[in-house]
């Protein structure tokens, strides 16, 4: 019989002192356990999502040198220990020069490397380089493949087990795998066909795999196919904690999982939760591997331990967001935040949702009329206040939106060289935008001083989509927690936020039902049902349709869905919406360029100056969504579509 030590640990990002010292003191447990093998996730070590730090030679060769202390922890016990980290070939160099570098899996016991039975290199190596998404691998990385075509010989030739010897001295052999690896329907190779050739015991994948919505019951699907190609279990041990490419800020939720050689999820770790997880493996009578699932020679598995299944997508968008934001001001050591609240619904729940993670007192609520705010509103904001228990303060800035139209409006403005003199005028668009900008540059940017925080921005997704936002104004604030959730999702959230975290009605029942409003002038008067100009129900499923699909939609593939009488089929929104909207072809035309040349145009400028966004879904903005200031296009086809639509419409 084997005893295995699952860990779950949290990694902190370009941290590997910090790291080292938390898989040493697991490793101490897990030996004083009496396990005889403890898996980390991938890239323990270091980190994953470290940038360029990767091109940094003394943070890497302090990596090497943690490597070293991890290995020689092992001499003196019988425990072997599995780790993902970066190792380096100094003989060599990558494609870009500098010392070559591997995303690798060693596997240590006795002081010493256990050797991959095949491998030229005492470690394995990641084979498959994702770099879609989050992820740059090949940016830093050599990969098996690579190696292999230096070599002359089939990747599949040298991909191979190691072999560990438990205490009581029987051998399992265990085949590794990293994180893709176990992805590989789209490459030209599966690192798994080379394991299944050489019959292992068992199958490890490590990984350092971020949360995203739906992704782990598509985890289950693809892992539970693996271990039943390969005739094994399989384990699979990923990380918790928060990382970063900057603009957008990943949680991990670890999920580790323990798959029979049936494919069956027998045993899946609780989410988000940093703990060492004990199984027990061994063989029949036969000589096959099984499980032992239930508290059995000390091999206890029910602490911490789930069996697999799942929550519903809005418990699982609260668990990543009240994570992420806990972590993330932890990491930069914030403790107080301020919300601007309007008694709209995103700054609703962006309140609820600080409230809960941080507690009422370390939240200050600032409500920021204008004229333009309606008594309802206000009203909203002050009663949302009181059902939280937070600080509350009202802070009017229309004295200082007239000093600034007045300012601008009267202060000459002079050419020196003419002697010419004339004055700008303030439309009322851009009136709109001094009260945005005053709100956030203003008021909650010295309010947050003042109370020793930072502000938040309260953007959703489908604002952030189409820019529909100001510059300086509702587009800042240090993270924008909301802003990967689409506008019913933060309705579904505030539901959620009522019911199942706080018990009661701390979102009023008034401000889920009210229309969604600026209220920014008399056209977005809420109490005449006056509004945003977004149509939620359509837009949302429209721009999700832009961003997230695998093949992202352009205005080509939307007129061609809307022609065949597939549109709202392909992208998920309530049938009959389109017709409902646009009782025309040409209003449908023109609201398809306008929020296209919006969501291609101004909104990229917007997005790249915009706080860092907290992300949930399998496209968030930021690096996961990598894009150019090159204007909108349309493409021939549908230009030409396009023609000969409104032309048939008009005879």
């Amino acid at each position: 019989m084997m005893k295995i030590a699952l860990a779950q640990m949290t990694v902190v990002p370009g941290h590997p002192d910090v790291n080292t010292e938390k898989i040493l003191s697991m490793i101490e447990n897990a030996d004083s356990d009496g396990a005889d093998l403890i898996i980390f996730p991938e890239m323990a070590v270091p980190g994953y999502l470290l940038g360029d730090t990767w091109e940094a030679a003394s943070f890497i060769d302090d990596c090497v040198s943690c490597n070293d202390t991890i290995i020689k922890a092992t001499k003196d016990r019988d425990i072997a220990v599995m780790f993902g980290t970066v190792a380096v070939e100094t003989s060599k160099k990558n494609k870009d020069g500098r010392i070559r570098k591997y995303n690798a899996l060693f596997t240590a016991q006795h002081g010493d490397f256990v050797w991959p039975s095949k491998m030229p290199l005492p470690f394995m190596i990641k084979t498959l380089m994702p770099n879609y998404r989050e992820f740059d691998d090949s940016r830093h990385f050599f990969s098996l493949i690579s190696l292999a075509d230096e070599m002359g010989v089939n990747p599949n030739d040298i991909i191979s087990p190691v072999t560990i010897k438990t205490v009581s001295g029987e051998e399992y052999t265990v085949g590794g795998m990293l994180c893709e690896d176990g992805w590989s329907e789209n490459y030209s190779m599966a690192p798994i066909d080379a394991l299944e050739k050489s019959s292992p015991d068992l199958i490890v994948n490590i990984s350092s795999s971020p949360f995203t919505l739906g992704k782990n019951e598509k985890r289950h699907k693809v892992f539970s196919a693996l271990a039943k190609k390969a005739k094994a279990p399989l384990i699979y041990v990923n990380n918790v904690g928060i990382q970063n490419n900057g603009k957008t800020i990943y949680t991990f939720d670890g999920r580790s999982t323990v798959y029979d050689v049936d494919g069956g999820a027998s045993l899946t770790m609780n989410a988000y939760d940093d703990a060492l997880h004990y199984i027990c493996v061994s063989r029949d009578e036969s000589g096959a591997i099984k499980i032992e699932r239930n508290a059995k020679n000390d091999c206890a598995t029910a602490q911490s331990v789930t069996t697999a299944g799942g929550k519903n997508e809005t418990a699982e968008i609260y668990d990543a967001l009240r994570y992420g934001i806990r972590h993330f001001l932890d990491s930069i050591q914030m403790k107080k935040v301020v919300v601007g609240i309007s008694g709209g619904i995103d700054s609703a729940v962006t309140a609820a949702l600080y409230a809960d993670v941080i507690g009422k007192d370390n939240v200050l609520l600032v409500n920021m009329p204008s004229v333009y705010n309606s008594e309802t509103t206000k009203g909203l904001a002050a009663r949302l206040a009181q059902n939280l228990g937070c600080r509350y303060a009202v802070m009017p800035i229309q004295e200082a939106v007239n000093l600034t139209i007045n300012e601008i409006e009267t202060t000459p403005i002079e050419n020196l060289a003419t002697g010419e003199s004339e004055h700008l005028a303030v439309s009322s668009f851009v009136a709109e935008n001094i009260q945005a900008r005053d709100r956030s540059s203003r008021v909650l940017a010295a309010a947050a001083a003042a109370f020793g925080g930072g502000f938040t921005c309260n953007a959703n997704k489908a604002e952030t989509t189409v820019g529909y936002s100001t510059l300086y104004g509702d587009q800042s604030g240090f993270l924008a927690a909301l802003a990967d959730l689409w506008k019913y999702q933060v309705y579904d959230l505030a539901r959620f936020l009522n019911d199942d975290v706080y018990h009661r009605e701390v979102i009023p029942q008034e401000t889920i039902d009210i229309v969604p409003s600026a209220e920014l002038s008399t056209a977005q008067d809420v109490d005449k049902g006056l509004g945003d100009p977004l149509r939620y129900p359509y837009h949302d499923a429209l721009f999700r349709s832009f961003i997230e699909r695998w093949n992202k939609a352009t205005p080509e593939d939307i007129l061609v869905w809307y022609q065949l009488g597939i549109l709202e089929e392909k992208i998920g929104c309530e049938k009959g919406l389109v017709k409902k909207y646009f009782p025309t072809l040409k209003s449908f035309i023109d609201d398809l360029e306008h929020w296209w040349n919006r969501f291609t145009g101004l909104a990229v400028a917007k997005r790249i100056q915009s706080p860092p966004i907290l992300a949930v879904s399998r496209r968030a903005y930021g690096f996961d969504h990598r894009e150019s200031q090159n204007g909108p296009y349309y493409t021939t086809k549908y230009r030409t579509l396009k023609k000969l639509l409104l032309e048939g419409e008009n005879r």
